[in-house]
């Protein structure tokens, strides 16, 4: 079963790689970007843009790095809230063996 993994993981990575070689060659037009405050240099349209799939896949795994570090920081929060009140109510079962005895 592993193997069958491995190999439809294989198969579409070359899958993918073919159809970004016919994409880089049908799109070999040299374009010039025009932001707000900057022109970037002319380069091919298919550079461009997998620069900016690029670009844009690495934001999208910083944007998601923030949110798990953000939901871990409040789980281990609640953690030692969690632990906090179990070692208060275990204080207190203690308390009330003691003063039935």
């Amino acid at each position: 079963m592993r193997w069958l993994k491995y190999l439809i993981i294989v198969m579409l990575c070359v899958i993918a790689l073919v159809v970004g070689i016919g994409f880089a060659w049908l799109n070999t037009d040299d374009v010039v970007i025009d932001l707000f405050f900057v022109t970037l240099p002319e380069a091919s349209l298919s550079l461009w843009l997998m620069a900016s799939f690029v670009l844009g896949g690495f934001a999208g795994i910083l944007a998601t790095g923030v949110g798990m570090m953000l939901l871990k920081a409040r789980l281990n929060a609640a953690n030692r809230k969690m632990n906090a009140a179990n070692q208060e109510l275990d204080r207190l079962r203690t308390a009330s063996l003691k003063q039935s005895a």
